[in-house]
């Protein structure tokens, strides 16, 4: 496997959650730098160190209300 997608949305108390796509693997953060921390970490932590792929994207997701 050479990239993993994980679905990145705002939490509703705050900070980030982070789904990977097609795998189960979850994690969650408050900062954006400490998400991608957390994401490396759950990503070798699911595959190893020897089926890691080399790219994980971030696909980031949010919603926008407005008033009409």
């Amino acid at each position: 496997m050479t990239e993993f997608v994980f679905l990145v949305e705002n939490a509703p108390e705050g900070g980030y959650t982070a789904r990977g796509m097609g795998e189960a693997i979850f994690t969650e953060a408050d900062t954006i730098e400490a998400l991608h921390e957390q994401v490396r970490d759950a990503v070798k932590c699911h595959f190893g160190e020897e089926n890691c792929p080399k790219v994980v994207r971030l696909h980031f997701v949010h919603d926008e209300v407005i008033a009409v």
